[in-house]
């Protein structure tokens, strides 16, 4: 809201005051048609959602370009041009990422570097980056990270980073302000802050950080109930010209793994590696074009009908829940969505009611919209629809990556008992290495459509044995060594070692 109040963006009823000050201009007193020259040009913001921040029906380079045409007065060709650097400077790198491409062929993480792209196009000022590296592999991560790094410090940009990665902001950052319900509750040097945790709120965020879920689960016998042998997908590039060769994308190469039952398994990997490609032919959502994959020992075949028994067995929850529920349904119709699978009972809202209760959403919510929630109810909401028709897989797709720390160590915990008391399964695809090791079993590393190392997380992930794990574990923000503290909080002492 704060970054928003900068730009002049604030919703419809809401107003701001006091001074923001640009360089010695106070934002607040400028007309709208003023703050429109400045947005994008000197003021620029990377939105942290770049589905809904990006225009479904441009294409990517027009998108890029039309800052430059707005703002510069470029023709389209040169500005296309220049929007062709901008895309090579965030990794979009031609021909494998045309001009011509729309935001929908594109992955999370990649649609978020055409945003950044966007927002540095004229190398504003200021840049607002919110949660710019939420939807990123660590690599990734890393090169967005010391790109903005290189353009505060080459371009004389100011940055104003907003983020709950507490590793990103030491990494990044030469002050910190650390908010809470709209107020400034500690701030100053990046070291001393985070050294000293003087407010209560600050040394809960450092816990947060480093929670793990407790979890007991009984000593059963493994039993396979996901197989996955020799899946390949490939997907036909643009051709090469009128009467040039169609070269094709071979995004899964001949993966084989299992998930036993009762068993959390993580997938890592960069983005565009292959992994969403994998979760959409497991989920009967993309054809195979070689392998199969198996559930309970009965073939999932895209594009052949499903027996609702066999897909009920198996429920998704999506890494942007408000993306993924309808916003005209309430909350009981959106949870009790999964019964066309399984014919919707008679007792079906006391069953909505309880799978809301299980993970900690009132009952009164039932009649409300997804739009009255906060990004961590919405989660949770999320895994109660995945939960109404008690399947024995959950994939969960980067379910808690957008989630600030305090809100994921919640939802960690929740997947952690949910686990345990309804026997289920898990298959954690995530970029992030801190809340795999918290969740997962074993770990696979993905790269370029092939598993290249697996086994016990804790096994691969301390001493790994292929060059790509040890890059990826290379990439990931680190707190500097000695930057932790013991407190007392609440009469409990707590520890906050670096990850």
């Amino acid at each position: 809201m704060a970054a928003l109040a900068i730009m002049g963006l604030l919703p419809e009823g809401m107003r701001a005051e006091g001074r923001i000050g640009l360089d010695g201009l106070n934002l607040l007193d400028l007309p709208e048609r003023e703050l429109c020259r400045i947005r994008g040009k000197r003021i620029g913001m990377i939105f942290q959602e770049p589905m809904t921040a990006l225009n479904p029906l441009m294409t990517i380079g027009d998108q890029v370009a039309e800052v430059l045409r707005i703002h510069e007065g470029l023709d389209r060709k040169t500005a296309l041009l220049r929007a062709r650097d901008r895309l090579d400077r965030v990794g979009l790198t031609a021909p494998r990422f045309p001009l011509t491409l729309y935001p929908h062929e594109l992955s999370g993480g990649q649609r978020q570097r055409v945003a950044i792209a966007l927002a540095i196009a004229l190398r504003p000022e200021l840049l607002i980056a919110d949660e710019p590296t939420t939807a990123l592999d660590v690599t990734t991560q890393a090169k967005i990270l010391d790109l903005l790094k290189e353009l505060v410090r080459d371009e004389g940009m100011a940055l104003l980073l907003i983020t709950h990665d507490l590793a990103v902001v030491a990494g990044v950052a030469d002050r910190v302000a650390v908010m809470q319900h709209g107020v400034i509750v500690e701030e100053g040097p990046t070291e001393q802050v985070f050294r000293q945790q003087l407010h209560p709120y600050t040394r809960a965020l450092f816990a947060a950080s480093t929670h793990q879920p407790r979890l007991v689960l009984p000593s059963d016998q493994p039993r396979p109930l996901l197989q996955v042998e020799g899946a390949v997908r490939e997907y036909p590039l643009p051709r090469r010209g009128l009467t040039g060769r169609r070269d094709s994308l071979r995004a899964v190469d001949g993966v084989s793994f299992h998930i036993d039952a009762g068993e959390s398994v993580g997938l890592v990997g960069e983005s565009g590696c292959g992994k969403s490609t994998l979760t959409r032919a497991i989920l009967g959502l993309d054809r195979l074009q070689g392998g199969r994959i198996l559930l309970e020992g009965q073939e999932i075949r895209a594009g052949h009908a499903m027996p609702p028994n066999l897909r009920a067995r198996m429920q998704v929850v999506f890494q942007d829940p408000f993306g993924s529920f309808d916003p005209r349904w309430t909350v009981e119709q959106l949870v009790a969505e999964p019964f066309h699978l399984t014919g919707r009972p008679r007792d079906w809202r006391e069953q909505v009611a309880e799978a809301l209760f299980e993970v900690g959403i009132a009952g009164d919510a039932m009649r409300r919209h997804i739009h009255e929630f906060s990004g961590g109810q919405r989660q949770r909401i999320a895994i109660a629809r995945a939960l109404i028709i008690k399947p024995r897989l959950i994939v969960l797709d980067e379910a808690v990556s957008a989630l600030d720390v305090r809100v994921r160590a919640q939802v960690l915990d929740l997947l952690a008992q949910l686990r345990v008391s309804h026997g289920l399964s898990y298959l954690f695809i995530s970029h992030d290495l801190s809340v795999v090791r918290r969740i997962t079993d074993r770990v696979m590393i993905m790269e370029k459509g092939r598993i290249v190392e697996s086994g016990p997380t804790h096994a691969v992930l301390e001493t790994p044995e292929h060059p790509y794990t040890a890059s990826l574990l290379a990439a990931t923000p680190q707190i500097p060594d000695g930057w932790s503290v013991h407190e007392q909080v609440n009469g409990v002492a707590l520890s906050f070692p670096e990850p």
